[in-house]
C-alpha cells in the first residue's frame, strides 16, 4: 500500500513574521523556511506504518516554487521513498492545493493520504477537508494516534470534548495533529541518500488543474499591540469595565 504525504515550505517556526512595507503580504526574503511541523509528523507517521508493514511505498508531495525541492530533500531524508513537486510560481490558495492533490491521488492510487491538519503561515486548516470532498474518500482529521489493519484505519482524534476514535475504510485522509508522534532527528547520512532519491517535477497544467487565486487578499497588517491587563476589585467593575470599556457586553 502507498502512502502519499503533502508537505507545505513554510517560514521556520522560530522566525519572527515580518509584515512588507507595502502591506501586501509577508516578508520572506533571506527568511529562513522549513518543512510545516504539521507536515513534518505526517511524514513521520507514514514511516512509521511502513517500518511496521503496513506500509510499502512512501511518496512526498509538495505543491510550490522550485524551492520546495529543498523541502523535499527533507522529507526523503526523513525516509520517503520518492518525492513529487508540482511547480508553480502562482499564490497557491488551499483548494488549487486539494484540486492538485486529488490529481495526484488519482495517478498514484494511495492507500492512505496523510497530511498535516494546517500549515502554520496560514493556518487555514482547509486542504485536507478539500481533498477528500473532491475525491469522495472518507476522512478523520485531528489525528492524535493512527492504526491500520485488514483495509481499515483507526484514528483517535482530539475534539473539544475530549478524545474519539473512528474506523475509516481506506483509501481514506488523515490530517495529523501535534500529540501524534515526535519526529525523528534527520541524520547526515540521511540526507546524503536523499539526494540520491528520485523526484518526479510536474506543472499544473500536466494535471489538467486551474490554480488561479479564488480569494484576493486586499491588505496585510500586524495585530494591533495588547495593552496591559488590569486587576479589578470586584465582579461588578469587571462587568462595567467589559461592559463601558471593552464594549464587549
Amino acid at each position: 500500500m502507498k502512502a502519499l504525504v503533502a508537505v507545505k515550505r513554510v517560514v521556520d517556526y522560530n522566525v519572527k513574521v515580518r509584515v512588507k512595507s507595502d502591506s501586501t503580504g509577508v516578508d520572506i526574503a533571506n527568511v529562513k523556511m522549513s518543512m510545516n511541523p504539521f507536515d513534518e509528523i505526517a511524514i513521520e507517521e507514514a514511516i512509521r506504518l511502513r517500518e511496521k508493514g503496513v506500509v510499502t511505498e512512501v511518496i512526498a508531495v509538495s505543491c510550490g516554487v522550485m524551492q520546495c525541492q529543498e523541502t523535499l530533500r527533507t522529507a526523503m531524508a526523513i525516509g520517503a521513498d520518492r518525492a513529487i513537486l508540482v511547480q508553480t510560481d502562482v499564490e497557491l490558495q488551499p483548494l488549487a492545493v486539494a484540486k492538485l492533490l486529488k490529481a495526484l491521488v488519482d495517478k498514484e492510487q494511495p492507500g492512505l493520504i496523510i497530511l498535516g491538519k494546517q500549515a502554520i503561515d496560514d493556518d487555514c486548516n482547509q486542504t485536507g477537508q478539500m481533498l477528500a470532498a473532491l475525491a469522495d474518500l472518507p476522512q478523520a482529521t485531528f489525528a492524535s494516534k493512527v492504526e491500520v489493519a485488514d483495509g481499515k484505519a483507526s484514528v483517535t482524534r482530539e475534539v473539544d470534548g475530549g478524545m474519539e476514535t473512528l474506523s475509516v475504510s481506506l483509501p481514506a485522509v488523515i490530517t495529523a495533529d501535534l500529540r501524534l508522534n515526535e519526529p525523528r532527528y534527520v541524520t547526515l547520512p540521511n540526507i546524503m541518500k536523499a539526494k540520491k532519491k528520485q523526484l518526479d517535477i510536474f506543472k499544473p497544467e500536466d494535471l489538467g488543474v486551474d490554480v488561479a487565486p479564488r480569494i484576493k487578499t486586499l491588505k496585510v497588517m500586524e495585530p494591533p499591540k495588547r495593552s496591559a491587563g488590569v486587576m479589578v476589585p470586584d465582579v461588578a467593575t469587571l462587568v462595567d469595565k467589559l461592559k463601558n470599556e471593552a464594549k464587549v457586553l
